[in-house]
């Protein structure tokens, strides 16, 4: 089955991922679960940039492997350009990973610091035998080095010879070197210095716009995602929790969670920042093995009723475009 024009490139269905805590040296038994993504949806067409926002440990990074299909998946579905990938084995997977593609957070533990840049951008084509012959791959790779803003001479150099900033770009055009539709970026430049991050940021930008990518963006920061993507979806404790179109969630943020992240994204102007009203959670994450009953927020939140603390919102449409799981949203 092939994609259809009505159909996202990337659709994720109630998707569960947990991981058993064993006990015991001999007889081992299960004496726990972390529910770390516990029942979410989303989609994510072709060209799009989603956002996928929260705190560290609610689950972001570990739906951007899922979906890649590098952890297995407990429960849900997870459609790419077509085809449903939730079970396929490792062999069936692999034409399929040359159309979805990952940058990780830090861009000099994501790269072998035996090879020299030419060869690291380069082994894709090799892994995936998209060369034709020496010349074109010398070729492919000096293109994909400036793609990224680098001179095709560097390809000589070994990682450690460059910036953090330049080499997350080396990090972007190995992700590239396959032509992938979609690209996971697992919080790329939270690892970089603030003056660098709006230039990688920019070249995502640029990047999507020539070859018109997809990218699931995963980041804590509500600032970054706010100027890369076309929607944002917000995460807490394995849940989504509100999903919106960037300037609507922004505008109109309906979950107490969201209102809170929003709230603690500094106002880069000294005067503004000073005068307004900080709210600051109280109280610390549940833990994923035993998330609390309800509302998976509601210990945590300042709004939450008796109903909060028994019954689990759902996630419904506000208005066109924007979901959000909680009792008194609206």
């Amino acid at each position: 089955m092939s994609q259809t024009a009505s159909e996202p490139l990337l659709a994720v269905e109630g998707l569960r991922v947990h991981f058993p805590i064993m006990r015991g040296v001999v007889l081992k038994r299960q004496a726990a679960t972390v529910r770390a993504v516990d029942g979410i949806s989303f989609s994510l067409n072709a060209g799009e940039t989603l956002g996928l926002v929260g705190e560290s440990g609610c689950g972001k990074s570990t739906t951007g492997l899922a979906v890649l299909r590098m952890l297995s998946v407990t429960e849900g579905s997870i459609r790419f350009e077509g085809h449903d990938i939730t079970a396929l084995d490792k062999s069936a997977m692999r034409p399929i990973r040359r159309r979805m593609q990952m940058v990780y957070q830090d861009p000099f533990g994501s790269l072998n610091p035996r090879m020299k840049v030419a060869d690291i951008i380069g082994e894709p084509l090799v892994v995936h035998g998209l060369a034709e012959d020496r010349a074109a791959y010398r070729e492919r790779v000096a293109e994909l080095l400036r793609l990224v803003g680098l001179n095709a001479e560097m390809g000589g150099r070994y990682p450690h010879e460059f910036s953090g900033g330049q080499r997350q770009r080396i990090g972007i055009a190995r992700a590239l070197a396959v032509s992938p539709a979609l690209v996971i970026c697992d919080e790329p430049v939270s690892a970089l210095d603030v003056s660098i991050q709006a230039q990688v940021v920019n070249l995502f930008q640029d990047v999507q716009a020539r070859l018109g990518l997809a990218y699931l963006f995963i980041a804590h920061d509500l600032a970054v995602v706010r100027h890369i993507s076309d929607r944002i979806a917000v995460m807490y404790l394995g849940k989504i929790v509100e999903v919106a179109p960037r300037q609507e969630l922004y505008r109109r943020p309906q979950h107490p969670y969201t209102r809170a992240l929003l709230a603690a994204v500094p106002i880069p102007n000294p005067r503004v920042e000073a005068g307004r009203a900080h709210q600051v959670l109280a109280g610390e994450v549940p833990s994923p093995i035993n998330p609390p009953p309800g509302c998976r927020f509601h210990t945590r939140c300042p709004l939450a009723t008796a109903a909060c603390r028994v019954e689990e919102p759902v996630l419904r449409e506000l208005s066109t475009g924007h979901h959000v799981a909680c009792h008194l949203a609206g």
